[in-house]
């Protein structure tokens, strides 16, 4: 067998294996409903070959900036509990994702400002690669796993291209969500100008679910912010 042909086929037998992994799992909603968070919250941070180190600054920063801005902070203060949960992912391909950032409690000030400078500070930990949006949802549903006990488990995925690698992306969010995630998405649309109808066909889904697109990556720091902020309050919020 050609060493290409070998290699494509080695990717594809880790991808199913991964799949049923993430399908057999116990799911998180089965979990004791003794809430420990208001929410658990997954950010999925695209590294993919269309993310130069540039695009991936710009991404970091304006995630950093969005946890330390007053109105993330007071949103945090305003849940049930006061705290939530947050951990970081990087992803590209099949092969590819990696916990850049374990969970985290926010619960003070002073944690949502610690928090941000790390995140506007991290450096890209993995190698780039193809566009598996499928494998990143599946990462970080087995991420929520291990994840405090919430009120709401919800993957935050940014990207600025489609699912190209890995298993189809809808039958992986059709599972999530049916495990009780909300998956929502925030597209750059630098490269395919119509990226959020895409994911709001195929990738986003769950209770209040919902795409914010921002045009370019300098429009990124703006866009998480709103994002965060309501993806924190909860659904219903606009």
């Amino acid at each position: 067998m050609p060493m290409q042909h070998a290699r494509f086929w080695a990717k594809r037998v880790v991808a199913a294996a991964f799949l049923i992994f993430a399908l057999t799992a116990p799911t998180p909603t089965t979990r004791a409903q003794e809430f420990e968070v208001d929410l658990a919250l997954v950010l999925a941070v695209d590294c993919s070959f269309s993310v130069d180190f540039r695009e991936f600054a710009l991404q970091m920063k304006g995630l950093g900036a969005a946890f330390r801005k007053p109105e993330v902070k007071r949103a945090i203060a305003l849940g049930n509990l006061q705290r939530i949960a947050v951990s970081v992912v990087q992803w590209s391909d099949e092969s590819n994702q990696v916990v850049a950032m374990p969970w985290t409690i926010l619960e003070t000030e002073e944690d949502g400002d610690l928090f941000g400078e790390t995140l506007a500070g991290m450096p890209r930990k993995l190698a780039e690669g193809g566009t598996s949006i499928s494998s990143a949802l599946l990462y970080s549903a087995a991420l929520l796993t291990k994840a405090p006990r919430a009120q709401r488990l919800v993957i935050d995925i940014s990207s600025d291209g489609r699912n190209n690698v890995g298993v189809p992306v809808n039958a992986v969010r059709d599972r999530l969500v049916a495990q009780g995630i909300t998956i929502n998405a925030l597209t750059i649309l630098n490269e395919w100008p119509t990226l959020d109808i895409y994911f709001q066909n195929q990738v986003v889904g769950g209770e209040g679910h919902f795409v914010v697109p921002a045009n370019d990556y300098a429009a990124y720091a703006d866009a998480i912010y709103r994002k965060l902020l309501r993806e924190i309050t909860g659904p219903g919020v606009s």
